[in-house]
């Protein structure tokens, strides 16, 4: 776990496809929009980064915390090389990367954290596991999209309801949900380091 400062460092990577944005499979990307909203940390392009990205200190609840926002450039089923290189260029360890997705077996509006575990179905998941050499200890935000009828690939490309786009926009209590989420993982980051 790395601790710069004495602060807990964040990779917090949104999952979605940069072409299709607005979608339920893109909510990852639109949390990112969100929380560098929300925390007023500049986005721009980084090649090194493989994506759209933003570094800056923040505070969560009480806590601050070295934060860096990530929304990878491959589409989301080959974006594991990218991820994979984001976290050793950043905080190296992978249980300080927390990975926001879709999930169709959550209700919309649900945030289902999680740490380590398969990817359950997940592309995105599963080709980031793939290119850490099958490393799964790392954080999840599982975002509850729901599951609708027909067929789950035209679900997920189609768009997010404006409802729920309001829910985790910055403004949003599922927003609020994320930024607890977060403080939490820092919070444990300074315990194991014996920081208060």
């Amino acid at each position: 776990m790395n601790v710069a400062s004495g602060l807990p460092q964040l990779l917090v990577v949104g999952l979605g496809n940069l072409p299709f944005p607005q979608t339920r499979h893109s909510i990852g990307h639109l949390i990112i929009d969100a929380l560098a909203a929300r925390l007023h940390v500049h986005m721009t392009t980084d090649r090194t980064m493989g994506g759209v990205t933003g570094h800056s200190k923040v505070t969560l609840g009480e806590t601050a915390v070295s934060l860096i926002l990530l929304k990878p450039k491959p589409l989301m089923n080959i974006t594991g090389p990218s991820v994979a290189g984001a976290l050793r260029k950043s905080v190296k360890a992978s249980d300080a990367m927390i990975i926001i997705h879709d999930s169709l077996s959550h209700k919309p509006k649900a945030l289902s954290p999680k740490i380590g575990g398969s990817a359950n179905g997940h592309n995105g998941v599963r080709s980031i596991i793939s290119a850490l050499g099958g490393e799964t200890h790392f954080h999840r935000f599982r975002i509850g999209i729901g599951r609708g009828p027909g067929d789950a690939a035209e679900y997920v490309l189609s768009k997010l309801p404006e409802e729920e786009k309001f829910y985790w926009s910055g403004d949003g209590i599922g927003l609020d949900l994320v930024c607890k989420e977060l403080e939490r993982i820092a919070r444990k980051q300074l315990e194991s380091q014996g920081l208060p």
